[in-house]
């Protein structure tokens, strides 16, 4: 019988998914942070301001729980609600100058653990995994 390599293929992406998620969440967790909290401190880091519904749309969180993730880090001073001026009902999430600052602590860290997950995995490679990834989540 021979190998199917649709099904190993599966296997090993899910095991991979999980290690390395739990290896991020490990990370994460080490700066006092829950995954959903430092995702859209990220988003808003690298991207500006965003809507909830872009932020959502961003990091696949759904629109509830993240008003209230948003809400505990406005009460921790690291994000706040600004109002749309020509548009009232549009409400943007802005990074504060303290949440920026922890930011530029930590995201550097992070970014050297996701580096040492792909080290010995040169740049072809890096490639052709985004590009097969990208071709199983369309057929999905």
């Amino acid at each position: 019988m021979s190998e199917n390599l649709s099904l190993k293929s599966f296997v090993v992406l899910m095991k991979s998914s999980k290690a390395v998620q739990e290896r991020i969440k490990k990370d994460i967790s080490s700066y006092g942070m829950r995954t959903s909290e430092f995702t859209i401190l990220e988003t808003l880091y690298h991207k500006g301001n965003q809507t909830i519904r872009e932020i959502s749309e961003g990091v696949l969180i759904s629109t509830g729980s993240i008003t209230y993730v948003i809400d505990k880090l406005e009460k921790k001073g690291l994000l706040e609600r600004q109002h749309c001026h020509e548009d009232r009902r549009v409400v943007y999430i802005h990074i504060t100058h303290a949440g920026k600052e922890l930011m530029d602590e930590i995201f550097p860290k992070h970014q050297k653990v996701i580096e040492e997950l792909f080290i010995g995995i040169n740049d072809e490679q890096k490639k052709s995994l985004i590009d097969v990834l990208k071709q199983v989540g369309r057929r999905a």
